[in-house]
């Protein structure tokens, strides 16, 4: 499909944005889109964008139909309408783990310092797979059709609780560390997450049955600190993307795209993320997105981080040309990028119209 034309009534009486963006950017500004935000999102995946994106282009959607969201205390859906607090939070994920929500923090963690098993080999023995295929994905469905689903929107269901999140989450994180180099832990963690992995891919399977209207999905698994990846690059190759390979692969097969949320600073992990076959990663700060762009965006899309700066102490002009300079340094043919999640204090009205108007004329051949 051509890009259309740029017309100046886009700007004209923009949009509310969807509900939760990828990025958690829901409270920026939107356009009159020449084509549907779920169009353009897939243009972007498939390379061709028609503007330069942003994760409000998203609307988040984490169901309650699974245990993991609200034991985490994260849900997204139609469920919000019905007033839900911090004792709705916590609880049994979905492998009957205990979680603590945190109402200060607004996040759950399984508390510290007495793991439920202390060696993986224990794992065939203590740990009991769930059946996805039990839960009330019709209930869901018909209660988020139309609300948190519309087919207009680029829908992104977020996933919790990735391979070495789940293991931190039986093990602790000395212990989940430790079981991927342990010669005497490492097959018993391959052989769990294969399995994880078959869990994964029938609990997808039941949720693109359920919500036909997703086409992407957001998968957690946090790989690094501030300063430095967990493990060695060497490591997850051999422990982690073989298996995270069998999802992105069944979600690619059902025409679906992946994004990987990995925090913390993981340069060193971008092959990885690749061999791994995710289609997009939106970094943390404290990562080099602009060299991990040059270096890799060819092969997964980054989330860039664009130079920051004060809006009150710019004039106008100046931030619409910070807004250029971002389409002209990161918009290259063939290789999109996002603009990354963290920037929000820069996302002004003038930078975000300016964004949207130049690279929707650049994308349409008008510049």
């Amino acid at each position: 499909m051509a890009v259309p034309k740029f017309d100046p009534k886009e700007l004209e009486a923009p949009q509310a944005p969807a509900f939760g963006g990828m990025g958690m950017m829901g409270g920026m500004v939107s356009f009159n889109y020449p084509v549907t935000k779920r169009e353009a999102v897939l243009a972007m995946y498939n390379r061709e964008p028609y503007w330069q994106m942003t994760g409000s282009d998203t609307s988040m959607f984490s169901p309650m139909v699974n245990p993991d969201n609200i034991a985490r205390g994260f849900i997204f859906d139609a469920n919000m309408f019905k007033g839900l607090s911090a004792k709705d939070y916590g609880g049994p994920d979905m492998f009957g783990i205990e979680w603590e929500y945190i109402e200060k923090v607004g996040g759950s963690m399984v508390r510290p310092g007495k793991p439920y098993i202390e060696d993986a080999n224990e794992i065939e023995d203590k740990i009991v797979f769930p059946d996805p295929t039990k839960w009330d994905w019709e209930g869901s469905a018909k209660a988020n059709r139309g609300v948190f689903l519309r087919p207009e929107n680029a829908n992104c269901m977020w996933v919790l609780n990735g391979w070495y999140e789940r293991l931190i989450s039986f093990m602790d994180f000395e212990g989940a560390i430790m079981a991927l180099i342990d010669e005497e832990q490492k097959d018993a963690v391959k052989k769990f997450f294969d399995r994880l992995s078959d869990m994964y891919i029938t609990m997808l399977d039941c949720a693109i049955k359920a919500f036909p209207e997703i086409d992407l999905f957001c998968i957690h698994d946090d790989w690094g600190s501030q300063k430095e990846t967990f493990f060695a690059p060497a490591v997850a190759e051999e422990m982690i993307v073989p298996y995270m390979r069998r999802v992105t692969d069944f979600l690619h097969s059902k025409g679906k795209f992946c994004d990987l949320h990995s925090c913390g600073n993981n340069y060193k992990q971008v092959p990885n993320m690749i061999k791994a076959g995710w289609d997009s990663w939106n970094p943390q700060p404290m990562n080099d997105t602009w060299k991990e762009y040059d270096e890799f965006g060819d092969k997964i899309i980054i989330g860039v981080m664009p130079e920051m700066f004060e809006p009150d102490k710019l004039t106008e002009k100046e931030i619409r040309q910070k807004a250029r300079e971002f389409v002209d340094r990161f918009m290259k043919p063939g290789k999109p990028c996002l603009v990354n999640f963290s920037a929000s204090s820069i996302l002004t009205r003038p930078y975000m119209e300016e964004l949207y108007e130049y690279s929707r004329k650049k994308a349409c051949g008008m510049v």
